[in-house]
């Protein structure tokens, strides 16, 4: 028998299309974030948008619950109940997209590879968890995971501070945040949050140790703050608010390599002059030490040995990061990197580069910055 042309209800609405809403509400979200989240993370409409995905959100709990346990009774409202699981996923879905987009341009991948692979899994994920958006220790599990994320970077904005003191204060935020939502909800729904209680708080308390492994295990993305650009060069000068930068002539794409374990050949004489270069945003306000270490890998070891450590200060609140270098000036052929660290040993972002002593002739270009 052929299916009516119109559904009789909402409910059947979403039974129908299932399979489609759930990628047009993850296609929606991502939307809504290129449309209206900023690239930094220190501007109201950044955190505006974030902050009205997670009140959506509780929002959403609050209601498929309270539907559930029969306290609301309103027609209107019964009608469109089954829509607000999608609700709650289109928000979900906008944060942890605005979180991969923030949190992916804050460190070098190599850094921060698994924490946003973590995120993107529960991006890609989210398409297919329409039904599990009405299991209450789901819903608080993802949600925890998601406000913790957010507080990580939104507390050093706020605070104009950074470091494991402000990473262990937004998880201490989150969980008295959570715990007094969570609360809440029991006011609203008591019997669905006593059979619940114990399957909820294990699955919160794995997220927040997940995450704080993550971090002081070194892969966390070290936002706020964001690596812009760097790259290793042969001059380093400033004319005005200029910089120029000698470089050789390669791949248009060889700085971007740089980054992740891709070494540049960078050929100089025997005891030459490398300079690395690095832009590093910083929310307004904030004043922090970057740390250069700059190693070379030692074949007789099979390890990285660190020739100097090289701190500078830099100031937050230019849109194209804050300028700044530093130079070793007795280098010997082989492998080597910089690691661009916070002054906590957090890892920004690395710039690999093999010296190449062998006679020859060149040419650099003016890169300008």
């Amino acid at each position: 028998m052929p299916r009516p042309r119109l559904p009789k209800n909402v409910e059947e609405l979403v039974h129908w299309y299932e399979r489609f809403i759930s990628p047009l509400s993850l296609i929606a979200g991502f939307i809504a974030d290129n449309l209206f989240l900023t690239r930094r993370v220190d501007l109201w409409q950044t955190n505006a948008l974030l902050l009205t995905y997670l009140a959506v959100a509780a929002i959403a709990i609050a209601l498929i619950h309270l539907v559930e346990t029969g306290r609301i009774t309103e027609p209107s409202v019964l009608r469109a109940a089954p829509l607000v699981p999608v609700v709650m996923q289109f928000s979900i879905g906008g944060l942890l997209s605005g979180f991969l987009s923030l949190y992916s341009r804050s460190a070098g991948f190599a850094a921060s590879w698994l924490f946003v692979i973590v995120v993107a899994m529960l991006l890609i994920g989210n398409e297919r968890f329409l039904r599990f958006y009405t299991r209450l220790p789901f819903q608080m599990g993802i949600y925890y995971f998601t406000l913790f994320s957010f507080l990580i970077f939104f507390l050093p904005v706020v605070f104009h501070a950074i470091g494991p003191m402000m990473f262990v204060s937004a998880g201490v935020t989150s969980l008295v945040t959570f715990a007094a939502l969570f609360a809440l909800l029991a006011v609203l729904v008591p019997e669905t949050v006593r059979r619940e209680r114990a399957r909820v708080w294990p699955v919160v308390v794995g997220v927040f140790f997940v995450l704080n492994a993550l971090y002081f295990g070194g892969f966390f993305p070290t936002l706020p703050l964001a690596l812009k650009n760097a790259g290793v060069y042969h001059s380093f000068a400033l004319e005005g608010a200029d910089i120029h930068l000698g470089a050789e002539q390669g791949w248009w794409y060889a700085p971007i390599l740089s980054l992740f374990s891709y070494s540049t050949t960078f050929h100089t004489a025997a005891g030459g002059t490398a300079y690395v270069y690095s832009a590093i945003f910083a929310p307004t306000g904030l004043t922090t030490t970057i740390v250069n270490e700059w190693q070379r890998y030692d074949a007789g070891q099979g390890a990285w040995v660190t020739v100097a450590d090289i701190p500078y200060d830099i100031v937050g609140g230019s849109e194209g990061g804050y300028r700044g270098y530093t130079y070793d000036s007795n280098l010997t052929p082989g492998r080597w990197r910089v690691n661009i660290e916070t002054s906590y040993g957090q890892i920004i972002g690395r710039v690999y580069f093999t010296v190449d002593t062998s006679p020859g002739a060149y040419p650099l270009l003016d890169v300008m910055r």
